[in-house]
């Protein structure tokens, strides 16, 4: 299983939920449930069947039960975590308690849901796991649309970038960089062109995600 996949440019495929149970019936139960209400779904009975899997080009969430054959669940979030593998993780068990709810959650589980549980919490919960993950990966895309705009600046156009979008204004800059205020006001112009910025504050706001003002 790789890493965090490159952000695709729209998530036209539908997003899809793993579930990993080493229980046969509730592996099969879940999946009708899921496809019932048009969610695609996969399911393993192990971790390691899990991490041998593809990675979807699509928003997808993790149903997992804590204590599985080999690996546990808690076991397989924490190899998650380790290979930088961001995934909304809602963990289902028949044997929960507070202390191990306490420590999936802590690790960033999204939620935690015991056996038996109600069909519409179950589909409630992935719902919002799979929406979690589409906001995610539609931020990783615009943020790579941002710098890949920002890697076409010429060093110059940086230079302004950084000078206007920290408040100062063309004569200020001019002066700063040694150029004409007219130059100065033909670069920044250019800037907001290839950065596809649609106001001012638009450019801010790629500044902000390229760490820009803080320098």
């Amino acid at each position: 299983m790789s890493q965090e996949p490159y952000p695709p440019k729209s998530d036209d495929n539908p997003p899809v939920v793993f579930v990993v149970d080493d229980e046969l019936s509730i592996r099969e139960s879940l999946a009708c449930l899921f496809r019932s209400v048009g969610i695609s779904v996969e399911t393993y009975a192990s971790a390691s069947e899990f991490l041998q899997r593809e990675d979807p080009d699509a928003p997808c969430c993790l149903l997992l039960d804590v204590r599985l054959e080999g690996a546990s669940g808690l076991d397989l979030q924490r190899q998650l975590i380790e290979s930088n593998i961001a995934i909304p993780v809602i963990f289902i068990t028949g044997h929960g308690d507070i202390p191990m709810s306490v420590k999936a959650m802590k690790a960033g589980a999204l939620d935690f849901i015991v056996k038996p549980f109600r069909d519409q919490d179950l589909v409630d919960a992935v719902s919002v796991a799979l929406r979690t993950n589409a906001a995610r990966r539609a931020a990783l895309y615009a943020d790579s649309v941002v710098h890949n705009c920002y890697q076409l600046l010429t060093k110059r156009e940086r230079e302004i970038m950084g000078c206007a979008t920290r408040g100062l204004m063309n004569k200020e800059t001019a002066r700063q960089l040694g150029l004409s205020e007219i130059t100065v006001k033909i670069h920044r112009g250019n800037v907001m062109k290839k950065m596809h910025a649609k106001s001012f504050a638009d450019l801010v706001r790629m500044a902000e995600s390229l760490n820009l003002l803080s320098k």
